[in-house]
């Protein structure tokens, strides 16, 4: 297993963009990262995954080009750029681990194990 911290979170403008990051604790094989959100009411939907060992990512539907998951050199931190925010992506945003799937199975609906404690982000009109 390994420790997510997620970092970056704050309050922004509409239209204006944010980093956030999620360190992971150490470099494992067979490791999907994905970032998730959840809005207050409203369930937790996944944003944006990334599969380290082959850079492969897939989004939602609903990010339409807005924002880039990416990561390290080191495949220790995990990035989510956040682009032409709206107040409806106002939500805290969380960073989860899947282990010991391969890179197809690296999406924003599967199931993940390890949750780090979230990052809140803010959008104002």
């Amino acid at each position: 297993q390994v420790a997510l911290v997620e970092s970056g979170g704050g309050s922004v403008q509409a239209g204006e963009s944010l980093r956030v990051s999620c360190a992971v604790s150490r470099s494992i094989p067979r490791i999907c990262l994905g970032w998730f959100r959840q809005a207050p009411g409203k369930e937790r939907e996944g944003v944006a995954t990334i599969y380290p060992d082959d850079g492969v990512t897939v989004y939602a539907d609903f990010v339409k080009g807005r924002f880039t998951i990416s990561q390290d050199n080191a495949k220790k931190a995990v990035y989510l750029q956040l682009n032409s925010l709206k107040p409806e992506d106002t939500a805290m945003y969380y960073c989860a681990a899947r282990f010991g799937w391969d890179s197809d199975s690296c999406t924003p609906t599967a199931s993940y194990s390890q949750w780090g404690q979230g990052t809140q982000v803010t959008v104002s009109s």
